[in-house]
């Protein structure tokens, strides 16, 4: 017998005991000695015992494992929810198996069968820009396996949702830059679909209607984060008769190459116009000017969504919980018109 192939009924062989009672001394059981456990561990160190992880996860119905399908790893706010959901998973002793959409329903369709397939314990999901069908992950509901979505959620099905306040902290952007003197505020919108996107859209709507500001359609741009995008709304909104003086940008590298393209206008920023990014990204801060934020939580949104899912895993019981994240309004240089 070779050390890697070492067995529970090795163990017990030697020791002249049952195998039930080295696996019960192996997984610290109340009901064997103290000193039977101390040789059975012993032992086990003595002849490299591994565990058979794989049987072990067969025999519960489990395989410890969470799967996690998100949109693009490279995004940052992406990247920092997964490092949210991976904090709590090692502390919980679960693996996680990543897969990414690159923002196309198709992929996204494929990866969700690719991690049902792997028999994963539960789903940690934010969706693609694109997808607007949900009966893929009807069907992962049906199947009773615990499913959480996270920042871009599906509010139509029954599954637990992390989000953020999307709507609120969009008004509270928005008026913000009203108080800095901004009259014509041009809003970068993403798709409609996606319930992040609409709410965003009506807070920056409202806070206009509250304050009774015009609401002017020419300033409300609808994107999909192609390429050469930023430059091509940006010139199209400063060769509008009536130019924004504020720009509420829906991502802070968008707000960035905004500022740039003003720039080499020979537009002062923020005298001329406003601009206010969103997720709070350390270069807000390293720039000039330094560009006012949202704050985006989202490693504690990755934190939130993990701690449910494997609760409902360790409960078996699948629910429908709902969890608010707050963000919060950063001002920095790129907004503050009145200093």
């Amino acid at each position: 017998m070779s050390k890697s192939d070492a067995t529970i009924r090795d163990i017990a062989k030697i020791l002249g005991i049952s195998k039930s009672t080295v696996s019960r001394a192996l997984n610290n059981h109340y009901d064997v000695s103290q000193e039977t456990a101390r040789k059975v561990r012993e032992l086990a160190a003595k002849i490299d015992y591994q565990p058979n992880l794989l049987a072990q996860h067969l025999k519960q119905q489990r395989t410890n494992t969470i799967g996690v399908l998100i949109p693009e790893i490279v995004n940052r706010f992406t990247a920092r929810a997964v490092g949210g959901i991976q904090d709590v998973a090692d502390r919980s002793g679960y693996n996680v198996m990543i897969c990414q959409s690159n923002e196309t329903l198709a992929t996204e369709q494929n990866n969700l069968k690719t991690l049902m397939a792997s028999r994963v314990d539960g789903l940690l999901v934010s969706i693609s820009r694109n997808t607007d069908r949900h009966e893929h992950f009807q069907y992962a509901i049906d199947k009773e396996v615990p499913l959480v979505f996270f920042d871009r959620i599906v509010e139509e099905l029954n599954a637990s949702q992390v989000y953020s306040d999307n709507y609120e902290i969009s008004y509270q952007g928005t008026e913000h830059l009203l108080a800095q003197g901004c009259k014509r505020i041009a809003f970068i919108a993403g798709p409609k679909h996606l319930h992040n996107y609409r709410n965003r859209l009506n807070g920056y709507l409202d806070a206009l209607k509250m304050h009774k500001i015009p609401i002017l359609e020419s300033l409300i741009v609808t994107t999909n984060y192609t390429t050469n995008d930023v430059e091509n709304y940006t010139r199209y909104l400063f060769n509008l008769r009536q130019k924004p003086d504020g720009i509420f940008a829906f991502n802070d590298m968008a707000a960035l190459e905004i500022i740039h393209i003003l720039k080499k206008r020979g537009l002062k920023i923020p005298k001329d116009v406003a601009v206010l990014g969103f997720n709070n990204e350390n270069i807000c801060g390293l720039i000039e000017p330094t560009l006012s934020s949202i704050d985006h939580p989202a490693f504690e949104m990755g934190v939130a969504a993990a701690e449910i899912l494997i609760k409902q895993i360790i409960d078996k019981e699948v629910y429908q919980e709902k969890r608010l994240i707050k963000s919060r309004l950063v001002i920095r240089e790129s907004t503050n018109r009145k200093n």
